[in-house]
């Protein structure tokens, strides 16, 4: 299931412009896609936080004022170096019938065996890069480290995913490792 998100669109600004529309509450955005032109946009900065918050997987359905939603996929937010608060946000624009290429969270799931005996998990990756079409994309990838022992390494050809779904980063990426303190 979709996010609803209402936005708006907004002219090209300058940046004192784009400040302004920050202060505000909103955070500027832009919308991209095949086939499709560029569309500047502003969405609600605590609505977006809050999605981030829940896990910021899946699709958003953007609301557009006084038009149809369309179906987007996070592509990628700036944050400011300082403060760490949102400043830019792009969408990719989905299209039912054509592949997506997109990051999935990978979602660790139990406590290495190796944690009991002082290990310390370090995630190495925390997204693998995949392609599918929409209907047939996960909202994540669950990745079981309930085995895993200190000095032991977890890689993206260790994930489980359909057959739909084509894994875009590299088989011998490292995702998390259980090492000593």
């Amino acid at each position: 299931m979709a996010a609803c998100i209402h936005a708006e669109k907004r002219p090209l600004l300058n940046s004192s412009g784009l400040r302004n529309l920050r202060r505000e509450g909103r955070l500027p955005g832009v919308v991209f896609g095949k086939k499709a032109d560029n569309e500047n946009i502003h969405i609600s900065t605590s609505q977006f936080e809050k999605w981030l918050k829940q896990g910021a997987s899946g699709f958003i359905e953007l609301q557009m004022e006084g038009e149809n939603s369309v179906t987007v996929l996070l592509e990628d937010l700036q944050r400011d170096p300082v403060t760490r608060s949102l400043i830019h946000v792009d969408f990719q624009l989905v299209q039912s019938n054509e592949i997506v290429r997109t990051k999935l969270p990978v979602k660790l799931k139990g406590t290495p065996i190796g944690t009991k005996s002082g290990g310390i998990v370090q995630v190495q990756d925390p997204y693998v890069e995949v392609e599918a079409l929409p209907k047939n994309l996960p909202s994540s990838v669950e990745l079981d480290i309930s085995e895993m022992e200190i000095g032991d390494t977890r890689f993206v050809r260790d994930l489980e995913l359909s057959s739909e779904v084509t894994v875009v980063s590299g088989p011998n990426e490292l995702l998390v490792s259980v090492s000593k303190p």
